[in-house]
């Protein structure tokens, strides 16, 4: 009784996935199939995986699956669509139920039912992802390509083990945080290509600090001094850039050096409290939403930008080991602000790593990530200063002080 009770649920699973991607089917006036054909083709599925068990013969479900197909391509031979669509999303689709089908009576059901739900939403979003697709351009596909590259060609074949003084240079630990750098990098890049310039200040600024906090700020900056009237917009975007930055560097940590996450989160937390009150009144007292420019940032995935970043992080891995090993914590602090100013990554990776070798305390490792994020909060205000002027100044200056100064004072009573 137990054994028919399960057979029944996964004929219910098979069925339920069926249905789900007939609903969606079902909205196109012209379909071929609907609710039903889908929901009765993923029970012919899980049906033939039923008899090819029992007959012991896998070409059950494989002549099931060609019978399927042929039929649906047979109706759309006989009645095409009248706008010139082939129809092959639809026997692609009714070929995916059959098989979701098949694949839940072979034990593999919550996959089945993941599936079905990402088949639909696929189906169901058609107009949208060609509309990602129109806006994509050949640099955009560079990217995703060049990261593809950086993840799953370089990446695997490079040696997984520690050379060099103080065993701190490993080629393949290295080149993973450069892929988890220039993916989230990436990940921003990609959606400011896709929000445009409508979308207003803030989201371009959480974005923009994704992709690269210095060059948004940079680029804002001079779209301040150009236009008067964009001065309140680009100190919002240059606020929630730079705050952006620190829910990064919680976010590297929690996967670089988890023991660190709630140690860094409490310091930089307290700079993204004091930061966002000043971020939240300068939106609250903007008036109208101008069209803001989007910025023009360097693709983060080119190879030369990422063997850049990975040597200047073994370069900074290895002399942050070597001064603290000859001059104490002071010294690594003294590299933290130096090396802060112009890239925080590479410095915040390094006391990571150094943590992992057991080469820094909690509280050490914290301290040298803070002040190279307060290192480069006062590049940042040297830019804000130098490029954008006293009008934009007086706007962005008090958000990215009470970040420092959030951070500074966590410093003083947490570690």
């Amino acid at each position: 009784m137990e054994n028919t009770a399960a057979q029944v649920q996964l004929f219910a699973t098979s069925l339920a996935i069926g249905l789900l991607i007939g609903l969606e089917r079902e909205r196109k006036p012209d379909a071929k199939a609907g609710v039903r054909t889908y929901a009765l083709t993923a029970l012919l599925g899980t049906l033939s995986a039923l008899l090819a068990r029992e007959v012991g013969s896998g070409w059950v479900v494989a002549l099931g699956l060609v019978a399927v197909g042929g039929m649906m391509m047979a109706a759309i031979a006989q009645d095409p669509h009248d706008d010139g669509d082939p129809g092959t999303t639809s026997v692609v689709a009714l070929m995916i139920a059959y098989g979701l089908g098949a694949a839940v009576w072979l034990g593999h059901d919550t996959l089945a039912v993941m599936l079905g739900i990402a088949t639909t939403i696929l189906l169901y979003f058609k107009s949208e992802l060609h509309g990602f697709s129109s806006r994509i351009t050949p640099k955009d596909l560079i990217s995703v390509l060049q990261f593809g590259v950086l993840s799953f060609i370089i990446l695997p074949i490079l040696p997984n083990q520690d050379f060099g003084p103080f065993a701190a240079f490993n080629p393949h630990q290295i080149w993973w945080l450069v892929v988890l750098i220039s993916g989230l990098s990436l990940a921003g890049y990609v959606a400011l290509r896709l929000i445009g310039a409508r979308h207003g200040a803030a989201v371009i600024g959480i974005f923009g600090g994704l992709a690269s906090s210095t060059a948004t700020t940079m680029i804002y900056a001079r779209h301040a001094r150009a236009r008067a009237e964009l001065t309140a917009m680009a100190a919002l975007v240059i606020l929630l850039a730079n705050l952006t930055v620190l829910v990064r560097l919680a976010l590297v940590a929690l996967v670089v050096a988890p023991p660190l996450f709630v140690p860094l989160l409490l310091v930089l937390g307290c700079g993204l409290g004091a930061g966002l009150v000043f971020a939240l009144g300068t939106w609250l007292r903007l008036g109208h939403q101008e069209i803001m420019p989007m910025p023009e940032i360097a693709n983060p995935t080119e190879l030369r930008a990422a063997l850049s970043f990975g040597a200047l992080y073994a370069v900074i891995l290895l002399l942050a080991a070597w001064i603290q090993e000859i001059a104490g914590n002071q010294g690594l602090y003294a590299v933290s602000l130096a090396s802060g100013l112009t890239d925080v990554d590479a410095i915040a990776l390094s006391s990571l790593k150094l943590f992992n070798l057991d080469k820094l305390g909690t509280g050490q490792a914290v301290i040298a990530v803070a002040l190279a994020v307060l290192a480069n909060l006062a590049f940042k205000t040297g830019l804000v200063l130098t490029i954008g002027g006293r009008p934009l100044a007086a706007r962005a200056l008090p958000g990215l002080a009470a970040i420092g100064a959030g951070i500074g004072g966590a410093l003083l009573f947490t570690v």
